[in-house]
């Protein structure tokens, strides 16, 4: 059973998203929350496999509420998706920097926002292709980051290369193919490498790609 937290500020889309999740065999919602502060609290006392959050809430933003779940330690496994009317490149941005494991936008179909959750509670990266390009376009519009913390030195080579994979979207049977190794090994991969950077998915993963130079904005998988 995924254990999921909804955080908007609107009664009427929490409940929403509630009957619509509730509706699944394999969903729970244990909590709600209508500010950002609230959000945090309610994570930290029920420790919800994926918690749903709006980017923009009274009290305290979605992504600075995230910031704080993701230095939590004993939140590690609680997976962030954040929600917003807006598919702004910055709040993606923000988003994926403050830990949050994927990005949506508050039109998505039904069944897109339950394949979404299930999708976070995985631990994989949820990105819509679009949001992706956009996001890469953001790195191609801003003049590179100093890195602050691991950096690619922790990396083999096969792990950097196993990153920049994850970082063009590919899945872990998809670089098993890709590298001629088993998926069971792809795993093991892309796991030491979130170990090594401090990574809390593979959205993360794909933020450490760009902003390293791992890969390239322009480059095609």
């Amino acid at each position: 059973m995924i254990r999921v937290l909804l955080a908007d500020d609107q009664a009427l889309i929490r409940g929403g998203f509630r009957a619509l999740l509730d509706a699944e065999d394999d969903i729970e919602v244990v909590g709600e929350a209508a500010d950002g502060r609230q959000t945090f609290e309610l994570v930290r006392e029920l420790v919800p496999d994926v918690a749903v959050i709006d980017v923009q809430m009274p009290v305290m933003d979605g992504i600075e509420a995230t910031r704080l779940i993701s230095a939590e330690p004993g939140l590690a496994a609680v997976r962030v998706v954040i929600l917003t009317n807006y598919g702004i490149d910055e709040y993606v941005y923000n988003a994926l920097r403050a830990g949050a494991g994927g990005f949506l936008v508050k039109d998505i179909e039904p069944e897109d926002m339950v394949q979404a959750v299930r999708t976070a509670a995985r631990g994989d990266a949820l990105l819509s292709p679009a949001i992706t390009r956009r996001l890469i376009s953001e790195f191609v519009s801003r003049p590179p980051n100093v890195q602050h913390g691991p950096g690619l030195e922790v990396l083999t080579r096969r792990e950097r290369e196993v990153v920049a994979l994850v970082a063009h979207g590919l899945s872990n049977d998809d670089i098993a193919h890709r590298l001629v190794i088993s998926p069971a090994t792809a795993k093991t991969h892309v796991s030491r490498a979130m170990v090594k950077l401090d990574a809390r998915d593979r959205a993360q993963l794909v933020v450490f790609a760009y902003e390293a130079g791992l890969v390239a904005p322009r480059e095609r998988a």
